[in-house]
């Protein structure tokens, strides 16, 4: 007879899944050790929430002191593109593949609450259904349900999948039969580390968040440190860097799911339509994707960023007409792109004329600086 576990297993396949595992809601007993040293660093930046949910995360049972089993599953969002070409195209803005199509949330949540549903019904017991946006660590528990492994660069590393998957989790109150754990298999490689272009990896498998363009550009709300502005180059929402580079992605499959596939208009947007969006056209352009949370501002800032990398003087119109948005923001990013873009008289013509007038102190410290 056929277990509930490879019924389950297979009710996932159906919505999409490409894996599924089980484990211990207390399989992974360090990960809140690990999280309060980063905390204890300052390494989480903006992030205020790891803190104040620190404790719900180190262990599921305070989530949720009922459940008796987490499932993990794995969907795949592979990507049909060279992520790492985009890069050399500076005219136009690279979003990270995980961005580019619709928001994996919302498409996840409901396929995840289909597999909940049928596990609710099988075994008569209470659910819970989470992805990302709860207090739960995934990572930890998908490695202890032998999913996959945190790599060096702390993202999960699949042998079947490679590393371009979405994870979800289920907590159930029934009692499920256990996975074993995956082991390790970065051996020496360092490729994940030696890409980064902003050094944010102070050890293998440590993160500081200040450092990851991926949090710069998504996570971080106010201005971007003048050390890490040139290398972030034309990376406008996220950073695929050291996802693109894991040999073990030779193994990853490209997205099944089409909602998850990537929008043609998003895969390399031209800098000078994007900074000319306002914020009823940046949610238009931006509806159901993930690109919308990050805000009309922060996404203009990381717009102006990429076009003071560019190297090309024919976008400096775009940054000149931006010294009078409303964002300090904004206002800040396009001085600082001016000041790579423009000669240092025709530059020093625009301070004379705006600096005088600027009111933000973060503003007017750029005018001074550049």
């Amino acid at each position: 007879m056929t277990s509930l576990e490879d019924r389950l297993r297979e009710r996932a396949k159906d919505e999409g899944f490409a894996e599924l595992r089980i484990a211990d809601p207390a399989a992974a007993p360090q990960a809140g050790g690990r999280l309060g040293e980063f905390l204890d660093l300052g390494r989480e930046g903006d992030m205020g929430w790891l803190k104040e949910t620190a404790d719900r995360r180190a262990d599921p049972h305070v989530l949720w002191p009922e459940a008796r089993s987490v499932i993990l599953l794995a969907m795949s969002y592979g990507p049909e593109i060279d992520p790492m070409s985009r890069l050399a195209h500076k005219d136009t803005g690279v979003i990270s593949v995980y961005a580019l199509g619709r928001d994996y949330h919302d498409v996840i949540k409901g396929k995840l609450k289909h597999v909940a549903q049928w596990l609710a019904r099988e075994t008569q017991q209470d659910v819970k259904v989470f992805v990302d946006t709860a207090p739960l660590m995934e990572k930890p528990l998908a490695e202890a349900a032998g999913l996959g492994w945190q790599g060096r660069h702390t993202n999960l590393v699949s042998r079947q999948l490679g590393s371009w998957f979405f994870l979800g989790a289920i907590l159930s109150a029934a009692e499920l039969k256990r996975d074993e754990a995956e082991s390790d298999h970065c051996g020496s490689c360092r490729a994940c580390l030696d890409i980064c272009p902003t050094h944010a990896f102070p050890a293998p498998y440590q993160l500081d968040a200040r450092r990851c363009i991926s949090y710069l550009t998504i996570e971080h709300k106010g201005h971007i440190d003048r050390e890490l502005r040139a290398a972030i180059g034309n990376r406008i929402f996220g950073c695929d860097d050291c996802l693109a580079v894991c040999p073990w992605n030779k193994f990853a499959g490209i997205a099944r799911e089409a909602k998850l596939k990537a929008r043609g208009d998003l895969i390399a947007p031209r800098l000078a339509d994007l900074a000319r969006l306002d914020d009823q056209a940046f949610r238009a352009l931006f509806t159901a994707s993930p690109v919308k949370r990050s805000g009309r501002d922060r996404f203009i800032r990381n717009v102006l960023i990429a076009i003071g990398n560019s190297g090309d003087a024919g976008l400096a119109p775009e940054a000149e007409r931006l010294l009078g948005d409303t964002s300090a923001l904004v206002r800040a990013m396009a001085v600082w792109a001016l000041s790579r873009l423009l000669p240092e008289g025709d530059f020093s013509h625009l301070r004379d004329k705006h600096a005088q007038q600027e009111t933000d102190d973060a503003v007017a410290a750029e005018w001074q600086k550049a």
